[in-house]
């Protein structure tokens, strides 16, 4: 079966993978959920690339999913070692010598984001309650803010992201269609723009893997059918 990599957005923590990780091993497949070094200001991209390198180790017949800000590091993984499927779920789509500092500024983000919240009739400040647990189950939700909001430098920002173009691996992008942080609108054109894609939809805000853990494994899964992975 496959090989599963999970890797998550700001903050780095492997538990936002944690109710995904049992329905893909349900399955039959060996999955890593990555923890990231988020919180060390010495860690830039390369140290995140290499913390996801030493979790995979040896292994092959990998599928990687990235979540959010992950879509900065796991092209770097792609480039570095074979990889039969990425997978980007609600995630940054970096462009050749752009940092992810500017990627904000370059993609319009902010005012995305505002025209978003303008339009749903909610303040156009940042909440984290309201911006990303939304639609996640009230006990999910208190068991992460009682975990503490995760540790995020700002250092894998600052750097231009070092491909010159996408790696040669096969690419799908699945987005949540009620994500506050990167709207659907939003996340359609970057796909398009950048890297010629049309986005896939699913219901579910910018953290699915909490909200929806099963319907995002089947998604998951039919992209792997898909890619002819077994």
């Amino acid at each position: 079966m496959a090989t599963y990599v999970l890797i998550p957005g700001a903050g780095g923590d492997s538990w936002y993978w944690h109710r995904v990780v049992p329905l893909l091993r349900e399955r039959g497949h060996e999955v890593v959920a990555v923890d990231l070094p988020a919180g060390d200001h010495s860690a830039g991209l390369a140290d995140y690339t290499e913390a996801i390198l030493a979790a995979i180790g040896g292994r092959t017949g990998l599928v990687l999913v990235a979540q959010s800000m992950g879509g900065l590091s796991a092209p770097l993984v792609c480039a570095r070692i074979p990889v039969e499927l990425l997978i980007l779920l609600n995630a940054m789509i970096p462009k050749p010598g752009e940092s992810g500092g500017e990627w904000w500024v370059n993609t319009g983000q902010a005012e995305a984001a505002a025209e978003l919240a303008a339009r749903e009739g909610r303040p156009g400040d940042f909440d984290p309650a309201a911006n990303f647990f939304h639609d996640v189950p009230p006990e999910v939700t208190a068991e992460a803010f009682a975990r503490g909001g995760p540790d995020q430098s700002g250092t894998p920002f600052e750097k231009p992201w070092p491909l010159d173009r996408w790696p040669d691996v096969p690419t799908r992008f699945l987005q949540g269609r009620d994500d506050r942080l990167f709207p659907v609108e939003f996340q359609r054109r970057n796909a398009r723009e950048r890297l010629g894609l049309e986005i896939d939809e699913m219901p579910g805000g910018h953290l699915v893997a909490l909200s929806r853990p099963a319907e995002l494994v089947e998604r998951l899964e039919s992209y792997r059918a898909a890619a002819g992975l077994h």
